[in-house]
């Protein structure tokens, strides 16, 4: 039978309800995601549910819900002190897991008086990287047992997927324990040769400052840190990497030289060398990434990846303020596992996966891409003897 999971700790670090004996009514709802494929379930008062697959939001095959259903929906899921808090707050995160299938994150929320869901999917199926269309390099940058390892991306850039791809690369090749602190949960691991804990904001800890109050005592090895979004998470994920521990961290960034300004716009101005300093012995890597729409049949977006590896160099510029000459670093180095934006562009268009004019409106330097690219057809026209 399906029961509650995961559910310890509110927002307001309420304590836990005993499981509930009968099957929810939104259990029905999740299996039908699950059978859509669908990432996401909204229902609102009065109107169809919707479900998101892929990008797109599109209406559910389902009749429209009352209020007063969506109430009962939101209050079966609930305690009586989660139901105290919702009462107060006016929105609570709750957790919910089919057995042996998904995890489903629901927050119940109102809005215009009347009570509305949403819910996200976290499913147990985790591509690897040949499946994600990502550069050889990042297995090797997994394979670290120390530092500090920084994704990057806007919104839906598939940060997320990669660090996925990672940890379960992690999680079948090493004995050891991945802890890690996320908001939302997006991926479900199952322990293979490593031991994995997975802590959400919201349902197993209050917010990210409480969960990394304690993470040394919790003894692991490889830390996933779901978002570096303040100068706590940061500093806190910095000093884990110092004490022997590998270190990912997602972050709102476009490419390696912004990420590092980011980073240190997070702290006041005279305290920025000593950060300078840390950073530049601590990181091992950025990865950035944006995901394109795809041309080859059944892959649906593929990433284009910027890698910078910490070397003597990268720490000198990081060390010397030098930021703005990370990108021709990256250039001058590709050949050593590095990668530009331009090169994955072209990488990408040779192998199929996307339509040059896609990459041309994307490129950070679109002459330097159809230069590249003259010279790839060039090389081709010279085999063929033409």
């Amino acid at each position: 039978m399906d029961s509650p999971t995961n559910q310890p700790v509110e927002p307001s670090g309420l304590s836990s309800p005993s499981p509930a004996a009968k099957t929810p009514e939104l259990a029905r709802y999740f299996r039908a995601m699950i059978k859509a494929g669908a990432s996401d379930l909204h229902i609102k008062p009065g109107m169809l549910p919707h479900i998101r697959v892929r990008t797109e939001i599109s209406a559910a095959r389902a009749e429209p819900l009352s209020p007063e259903q969506t109430e009962a929906m939101a209050y079966e899921l609930m305690s009586p002190k989660q139901r105290a808090f919702f009462e107060e707050q006016g929105s609570v995160d709750l957790a919910y897991e089919l057995a042996g299938s998904d995890r489903f994150r629901v927050n119940a929320f109102r809005q215009r008086g009347k009570i509305a869901i949403a819910v996200r999917r976290v499913t147990r199926e985790i591509p690897d990287f040949t499946a994600l269309h990502l550069p050889a390099i990042l297995e090797k940058i997994a394979d670290q047992h120390q530092g500090l390892v920084l994704l990057a991306g806007t919104a839906g850039s598939g940060k997320s997927t990669t660090v996925a791809a990672m940890l379960e690369h992690i999680n079948k090749t090493r004995r050891c324990h991945i802890l890690t602190i996320e908001d939302p949960i997006e991926y479900l691991y199952e322990g293979k040769k490593s031991l994995i804990s997975q802590r959400e904001i919201g349902i197993d800890v209050p917010d990210f400052e409480a969960g990394l109050r304690y993470l040394t005592r919790e003894d692991p090895d490889v830390v996933l840190i779901g978002e570096m979004r303040d100068r706590e998470t940061f500093q806190a994920g910095l000093q884990a990497s110092e004490t022997g521990h590998l270190v990912l961290g997602t972050i709102h960034s476009s490419t390696s030289a912004q990420t590092i300004t980011r980073l240190l716009d997070l702290f006041p101005t005279d305290g920025r060398a000593l950060i300078r300093q840390s950073l530049a012995f601590n990181l091992y890597a950025i990865v950035c990434q944006k995901l394109l729409p795809s041309v080859a049949k059944g892959v649906d977006r593929v990433p284009a990846v910027e890698v910078l590896l910490t070397n003597t160099i990268v720490q000198q510029l990081i060390e010397e303020e030098r930021d703005g000459e990370i990108p021709d670093l990256i250039r001058a180095h590709e050949g050593e596992g590095m990668q530009s934006f331009t090169r994955s562009l072209l990488d990408l268009i040779e192998r199929n996966l996307v339509d040059p004019r896609v990459a041309y409106e994307v490129a950070p330097n679109v002459d330097e891409l159809k230069m590249l690219m003259k010279g790839i057809t060039a090389s081709r026209s010279s085999l063929l003897g033409r």
